[in-house]
C-alpha cells in the first residue's frame, strides 16, 4: 500500500460506510475549531468540508484505510496520535543517516529509548513519539483554553513534521529526541527537561542568597545548561555570609533520593552559612548505594559520595568568609561544585557559563590553573567569560586568551539592545542579563531557551526549507506551552516565548551553493519565521517570540544528519571519528561485523573505541585553510542576516601567527557580533583522538571495508531487559490489586499505565548527551577528553 498523501480526514467510501452505522452525525465530522492560516491545523472545519462532508484536502487520501480515519466524538478528543498506517508507511524505509554509520550509532547509543517489550526504538518509531508529543502539548493548551482542536489539519500537519524530521530536513534537539513524547513529559509533565539551556543571575541574591544556586543545580540535573553571573559579589549591595551558627546544635536532616531531596539539602546548607543557622546533621542513608539506576533520565548512581563531598566543599568556601559579603569567586566556586557533584552524580556532563566583569583580575584568573591549582579538580565544570564593553581595551584579557583559550567574550549592550545586528536597534532584550552556556541565546534571568535545528544543505530549493522552517519553529513554540515548577521561569517564559530556529551545515551549503544564495535563504528564512510566528500565536491565543533565531554550535544533532556542526568547519574534509562505546553494549557487535576498526580504549578500561570514516564533501573548507579573520566574518553575516538571538562561534586561530592580531579583531568585530570565543589550534598527537585526519585513499579504503549496519536485533523484544522485567512486575502488581482498587471504588490502572509509571520511576537507560547535545558548550571532565 502507498502512503497516504497527506492524511485529513475520510474518503468517499468509508464516509458512506459509516453513514450506515449508529454513530451520531456529529462523529463523522467535527463542525467547529480555531481559525488560523490555510496551511495550518487550526483553521474552520467547516471551511475545510465540502458538500460530502469530506475535508477538501482529503479527497486524494488512501482508499478505505479506516485505521487512519477519526471515527467517533470520543476518538477525536483523546490522545493525539499519528495515522498508523502513514507510520507503518516508513517502517521500511532505511534512514538517511550521515557520516558512514556514525550517525546511525549516536542515534541508538543517545536517543533510541527501550519499549515496553524491552526492545530498541528505531528511527520512525522516535520520530512518532516525539511527534505525537508535539501535537499532544498543543492539542491540550487548545482544548485547556476552549480554543477549538481540529483533529483533521492536526493529522495532516503531523504528518508533513513527520516526514521533515524523518528526512533530517530539520531535527529537535537531542533533548527533544530523547524526552519529548515519553514519560518524562507525558506523565511527569517535566516540560522543562525539553529545553536546552537556561541562565541564573545572582544579582538580588541578598534577598534569597541560595536560590540561584538551587535552580541552577536543580535544572542541571535535569539535564539543562546553565550560565550565571557573579553580579551577587559585586558593588555594595552583596549578600553577606553570616556563617554557621555556633550557639545551636546542628539539626538533622535526613536527605530524601530524589532530585528534589538533593536540591533542598544544598538549600538548608547554604542557608545555615547566609542566614546564622545551625549547621544541618546530614543523614544520607536513604540514597540508594553506588551502582543502583538513576531514575527518570537513567543511568547508575555513585552512591550518597559526591553529594557529601559537595556539602563538605560549600562548607570549606564559605567559612573562610564568615562575616563577610559573598565573592564572585565564591559564586563561581560554589556553581563549578555543583556541576562536579551533578557530573560525579552520574548525569555524566555539565554545562556551565561563568559571565564575569573584565576589569575583576580575580575572576579572569580562575580558570589559570597554574595559579589556581586548587581550582583544577572543579574548575573545568564552566566556560568563563566576560561581559565585554564596547570600546575597552582588549590586550589584557587576549593574553590569557592566548594562553589558555579562555575568557570568552560577551557584549551584553549589543545583546540587549538588537535582534538581527543588520536591523535597526529594537531594544527588545532590554531586561536580559546574560547568556546560555554556548552563547547563541539572549536570556533574561531564570528564563530556558528551546533550540531546534534546520539542515539547509538537506534542501532543494528555498521554497522547501521555508516549509521546514515552519515545522521546526512550530516544534520549539510548542515546547513554550509546557510550564516548569519554577515560577520565576514561568513568568519569564510565558511573557517571552524565546525559541532559537538554527542551522548546522553552513559550511557545506557555502561550498555548493556560495554565500550570496546563503544570504537569501537568510534573509527569506528570517521574514519566513516572523511570519508563522505571527499566524500560530495568534491561532494559540500567546504572545509573539521576543526572538526566534541562532546559531546553535551542535554536535550530536549534526552527525545525525550528515551535517558540519553550526557555522563551524571541520578540521579535514577526509577524517577518522572516534566514538567510545562501553564494554558489554549490544551495539559493538552489529558494528563489528559490518566492518567497522573497533580496539579498546588505551586510558579507559571497560571502553571501546569505534573509527568511523568522515567526508564532509567537496569544496567544503577547512580550519588550515581559513584564517581567523574569515571565521569572524561568517559569524558576523550570520549575526547580521540569521540570528536574531546569537550565534555560538569559538574561533580557532594560529598561536603563532594570529594571537597578535587577537584585540584588533575584537575592536572590529565588536559592532557586529554579540559573543564569541577563540581556541588555540592544537597540533598535538595522541592516541585514539576524537578526530584525526586522513588521506583520500586511507577513507576509501575504509569505506571499501564496510557493509551496512544491521541493528535489527536490538529492535526485537527482549523480555530479559530491565524494562521488559518492569513490564511484567506492573502486570503481576496490576493483577495483584485489582479487588483491592474495585472495593476502594477506584478505577483500576491497566497494567501498561503501571508499567510506564515503574519503568519511568526506575529508568535504566543512559542518555549521554543530557545537558547541550554539543561537543561545543558541554564541557566533559579531563578524563573524557582524550
Amino acid at each position: 500500500m502507498s502512503p497516504p498523501q497527506a492524511f485529513a480526514g475520510p474518503t468517499p467510501a468509508s464516509a458512506a460506510r459509516r453513514a450506515t452505522t449508529s454513530e451520531p452525525a456529529a462523529a463523522q465530522a467535527p463542525a467547529t475549531g480555531p481559525v488560523s492560516d490555510a496551511e495550518g491545523h487550526g483553521s474552520l472545519a467547516a471551511a475545510a468540508f465540502g458538500a460530502s462532508g469530506v475535508p477538501d484536502y482529503a479527497r486524494d487520501a488512501v482508499e478505505d484505510d479506516a485505521d487512519i480515519f477519526i471515527t467517533s466524538q470520543s476518538e477525536a478528543s483523546a490522545t493525539f496520535k499519528l495515522s498508523p498506517a502513514f507510520v507503518r508507511s516508513y517502517a521500511e524505509k532505511r534512514p538517511p543517516f550521515g557520516f558512514n554509520g556514525l550517525g546511525e550509532l549516536v542515534y541508538m547509543r543517545s536517543y533510541s529509548r527501550h519499549k515496553a517489550d524491552g526492545s530498541k526504538e528505531r528511527w520512525f518509531e522516535t520520530v512518532e513519539r516525539v511527534v505525537n508529543g508535539t501535537y499532544n502539548m498543543q492539542k491540550r493548551w487548545i482544548e485547556q483554553h476552549q480554543l477549538g482542536w481540529n483533529p483533521w489539519r492536526a493529522q495532516r500537519s503531523a504528518q508533513e513534521m513527520f516526514d521533515r524530521i524523518y528526512s533530517m530536513k530539520f531535527l529537535p534537539p537531542g533533548r527533544g529526541l530523547w524526552a519529548m513524547g515519553s514519560p518524562i513529559t507525558e506523565e511527569k509533565m517535566l516540560y522543562a527537561a525539553l529545553n536546552n539551556c537556561a541562565f541564573v543571575s545572582t544579582a538580588g541574591m541578598k534577598q534569597d542568597p541560595s536560590r540561584p544556586f538551587c535552580f541552577l543545580m536543580d535544572a542541571s540535573m535535569l539535564g539543562v545548561g546553565v550560565g550565571f553571573d557573579t553580579r551577587g559579589g559585586e558593588g555594595t549591595d552583596t549578600a553577606t555570609v553570616r556563617g554557621i551558627s555556633a550557639k545551636t546544635p546542628p539539626k538533622p536532616f535526613v536527605v530524601q533520593d530524589t532530585r528534589e531531596g538533593w536540591v533542598s539539602s544544598v538549600k538548608a546548607l547554604l542557608d545555615a552559612h547566609f542566614h546564622g543557622r545551625a549547621a544541618p546533621a546530614f543523614d544520607y542513608s536513604g540514597i540508594r548505594p553506588a551502582g543502583s539506576l538513576i531514575r527518570g533520565f537513567g543511568g547508575v548512581s555513585s552512591g550518597p559520595d559526591a553529594l557529601a563531598k559537595l556539602h563538605s566543599d560549600i562548607d570549606g568556601t564559605l567559612a573562610g568568609l564568615a562575616g563577610k559579603p559573598v565573592t564572585p569567586r565564591a559564586i563561581t566556586d560554589i556553581m563549578n561544585l555543583i556541576g562536579l557533584c551533578v557530573v560525579s552524580g552520574n548525569v555524566r556532563r555539565t554545562a556551565e557559563i561563568a559571565l564575569g566583569q573584565h576589569d575583576d583580575e580575580e575572576f579572569l584568573d580562575l580558570k589559570d590553573f597554574s595559579k589556581h591549582p586548587e581550582r583544577a579538580h572543579f574548575g573545568w565544570t564552566s566556560n568563563n567569560s566576560i561581559y565585554a564593553k564596547l570600546g575597552m581595551d582588549y590586550g589584557p584579557v587576549c593574553d590569557r586568551v592566548v594562553r589558555n583559550g579562555e575568557p570568552g567574550f560577551a557584549w551584553l549592550d549589543n545583546m540587549q539592545q538588537y535582534g538581527r545586528m543588520g536591523d535597526p536597534a529594537n531594544n527588545k532584550d532590554s531586561r536580559a542579563m546574560g547568556g546560555n552556556p554556548c552563547l547563541e541565546q539572549t536570556l533574561e534571568s531564570y528564563e530556558l531557551c528551546c533550540l531546534v535545528e534546520t539542515f539547509p544543505d538537506n534542501h532543494e530549493s528555498l521554497e522547501d526549507f521555508k516549509r521546514t522552517l515552519k515545522f521546526a519553529y512550530l516544534y520549539a513554540k510548542t515546547v513554550t506551552l509546557g510550564r516548569t515548577h519554577w515560577p520565576l521561569t514561568n513568568r519569564v517564559l510565558l511573557r517571552n516565548r524565546r525559541i532559537g530556529c538554527s542551522m548546522s551545515g553552513i559550511a557545506q551549503f557555502v561550498a555548493k551553493r556560495g554565500l550570496e544564495e546563503l544570504r537569501q535563504w537568510c534573509d527569506h528564512g528570517y521574514q519566513a519565521i516572523q511570519d508563522y510566528d505571527r499566524k500560530y500565536s495568534d491561532w494559540l491565543a500567546i504572545p509573539r517570540s521576543i526572538k526566534t533565531t541562532s546559531v546553535k554550535p551542535s554536535g550530536t544533532v549534526s552527525l545525525l544528519a550528515g551535517a558540519t556542526p553550526g557555522m563551524h568547519y571541520p578540521e579535514s574534509r577526509f577524517y577518522r571519528r572516534r566514538v567510545r562505546v562501553p564494554e558489554g553494549s549490544p551495539l559493538l557487535e552489529p558494528l563489528r561485523k559490518a566492518g567497522y576498526h573497533v580496539e579498546p580504549a588505551v586510558s579507559e578500561p571497560g571502553t571501546f573505541v569505534v573509527s568511523f570514516p568522515v567526508d564532509v564533501g567537496e569544496g567544503v573548507k577547512t580550519l588550515d585553510q581559513l584564517s581567523m579573520w574569515e571565521q569572524l566574518s561568517l559569524a558576523a553575516f550570520m549575526q547580521r542576516h540569521w540570528a536574531d538571538n546569537q550565534v555560538s562561534c569559538t574561533v580557532t586561530f594560529d598561536p603563532a601567527a594570529e594571537a597578535g592580531q587577537l584585540p584588533a579583531a575584537l575592536s572590529y568585530f565588536q559592532y557586529q557580533l554579540k559573543g564569541v570565543s577563540f581556541l588555540p589550534r592544537a597540533t598535538d598527537e595522541y592516541p585514539q583522538m576524537p578526530y584525526e585526519a586522513c588521506t583520500e585513499a586511507d577513507y576509501a579504503g575504509m569505506v571499501e571495508a564496510l557493509k551496512p549496519v544491521d541493528f535489527s536485533a536490538l529492535a526485537e523484544a527482549d523480555p530479559a531487559s530491565p524494562h521488559a522485567k518492569a513490564v511484567a512486575r506492573a502486570a503481576a502488581e496490576a493483577a495483584a490489586s485489582a479487588a483491592a482498587a474495585t472495593a476502594a471504588g477506584a478505577r483500576r490502572r491497566t497494567a501498561e499505565e503501571i508499567a510506564s509509571a515503574s519503568w519511568n520511576e526506575d529508568e535504566g537507560e543512559d542518555f549521554p548527551d543530557k545537558f547541550c547535545d554539543s561537543d561545543v558548550c558541554a564541557v566533559p571532565p579531563p578524563s573524557e577528553r582524550a
